[in-house]
C-alpha cells in the first residue's frame, strides 16, 4: 500500500512539475533608441528561470507570478511571467545550450500582439521569440512619414537582430546557426526581402494597373511604393544572411517582388496561406505567386481552407465580432474563420506545421 501511494504521490508531482513547466514563459519589452528618429518597440518571449515563478510567500500554496499580456475585451492573451530572468540552459559538456531564435514581424496596423499566441507556443518548445513594432504601420504608430519608408521594416527586423548578438545576456543563449523570420501579411513581405526577395516597382505598379481595386492596390501611396522616396536606397536588396528560414503566414504584396530574385532565393521557405477569400486577391495570386517561382526545393506550401487571413492572428473571446462592429463596422471580419472551425483548432494545426519546418530545417 505504501509503494502505491508513493507511486501515486510521485506521478502528481511529475504532472503538477510538467504544468510549471507548461507555463514558464518570461516576457520582456524594451525599446531600442540607436536612430532617434525610428525609435522600436521590441517585446521578447523566452523560457523563464525556475525561481522567478514563485511570490516571496513561503507558504505551501505559493502561486505563479503570472500576469496576462495582449488580453482586452475583444481578444484573448496568454499566461506570462514579466520581466522573468531568463533559463540559461547547460550542456552535457558544461557550457551553455543555446536556443534558436525566431523573430517576428506583424502586419499592416498591427502589433506584436497578433502573434503573441505563437510565440508563447515556441517559448514552451525551447525557442526564443522576438518581435518589433514597426513604425508607421503598428497600431499605435501610424506616422505617414515612417509608413512610406517600406525598406525600413526589414531594417527594423536587422536592428533587432544586431541588438540581441551583441547584448550581453541574450547573446549567450541564443544560437547564431538557428535564426528564423515569421512575418503576417504585411510581415510576410518584410520577411520575404530578408532572405532575398526584392521589390521591383516597375512591375509592381504595371501589375496595379489590372489589380487596382485590391487592397495591397490601394495601400501603395501609405506604404511608398508609388514612386521613389527621399532617402530610399538605390538598391532593393535587404537580405540578411543571419536569418536562415522564413515562414510566411498569409502575405500580401507578394506580386511586388521580381520574379528573377524569387528565382534565385536559396532560403528555405514555408508559405502557409488561408483558403477563404475576404475580398482581397485570392491566396493563390499572393501566396501561390511565391511558390510559382521560388525554388520547389526550397518551398513548402499549405493552404488551410478554413482559414481567413485573420486566422493566423490571436484569438478572439466570444463577443468580440459585435464588439469591432461597434468600433467600426466590418471590422468583425478580424474574427471571423471558417464554418466548422475554430480559431484555437486552426492555432493548433498551424503551429504543429510550423515547428515541423523550423526542426527540420533548423
Amino acid at each position: 500500500m505504501k509503494t502505491f501511494i508513493f507511486l501515486i504521490i510521485s506521478i502528481v508531482l511529475v504532472l503538477f512539475s510538467n504544468l510549471i513547466s507548461a507555463h514558464q514563459i518570461g516576457f520582456s519589452q524594451l525599446q531600442l533608441t540607436k536612430n532617434p528618429e525610428r525609435i522600436l518597440e521590441i517585446s521578447l518571449w523566452y523560457p523563464a528561470a525556475k525561481e522567478a515563478q514563485f511570490s516571496q510567500s513561503k507558504t505551501a500554496n505559493d502561486t505563479l507570478k503570472q500576469v496576462l499580456i495582449a488580453d482586452n475585451i475583444a481578444f484573448k492573451g496568454t499566461q506570462v511571467i514579466k520581466s522573468a530572468p531568463l533559463l540559461l540552459q547547460t550542456s552535457k559538456a558544461g557550457g551553455t545550450q543555446k536556443r534558436p531564435l525566431v523573430l517576428l514581424s506583424h502586419g499592416y496596423r498591427g502589433s506584436w500582439r497578433n502573434l503573441n499566441w505563437l510565440a508563447s507556443k515556441l517559448v514552451q518548445k525551447g525557442f526564443i521569440a522576438v518581435a518589433v513594432n514597426h513604425p508607421g504601420t503598428t497600431t499605435f504608430n501610424t506616422s505617414a512619414i515612417q509608413a512610406a519608408k517600406w525598406w525600413e521594416r526589414p531594417k527594423d527586423i536587422k536592428h533587432t537582430l544586431d541588438y540581441l548578438l551583441n547584448d550581453s545576456i541574450w547573446q549567450q543563449d541564443i544560437d547564431e546557426n538557428k535564426i528564423s523570420a515569421i512575418g503576417h501579411s504585411l510581415g510576410g513581405w518584410t520577411v520575404m526581402q530578408l532572405v532575398g526577395a526584392q521589390f521591383n516597382r516597375e512591375d509592381y505598379l504595371a501589375d496595379c494597373e489590372a489589380l487596382a481595386s485590391f487592397r495591397s492596390c490601394q495601400i501603395k501611396e501609405e506604404l511608398g511604393l508609388a514612386f521613389k522616396q527621399n532617402n530610399e536606397p538605390e538598391s532593393t536588396q535587404l537580405v540578411d544572411s543571419r536569418i536562415k528560414n522564413a515562414i510566411i503566414l498569409d502575405l500580401g504584396l507578394a506580386r511586388s517582388f521580381s520574379q528573377t530574385s524569387l528565382n534565385k532565393l536559396n532560403s528555405p521557405v514555408l508559405i502557409l496561406a488561408a483558403g477563404i477569400d475576404i475580398g482581397d486577391l485570392p491566396q493563390a495570386q499572393e501566396s501561390g505567386f511565391l511558390a510559382e517561382h521560388l525554388n520547389l526545393k526550397n518551398c513548402r506550401y499549405k493552404v488551410y481552407e478554413k482559414a481567413t487571413h485573420f486566422s493566423f492572428m490571436q484569438e478572439c473571446k466570444p463577443n468580440a465580432i459585435a464588439i469591432l462592429e461597434e468600433e467600426a463596422k466590418g471590422d468583425g471580419i478580424i474574427c471571423k474563420d471558417g464554418v466548422g472551425s475554430t480559431r484555437a483548432a486552426l492555432h493548433d494545426t498551424m503551429f504543429e506545421d510550423i515547428l515541423a519546418f523550423l526542426k527540420q530545417d533548423n
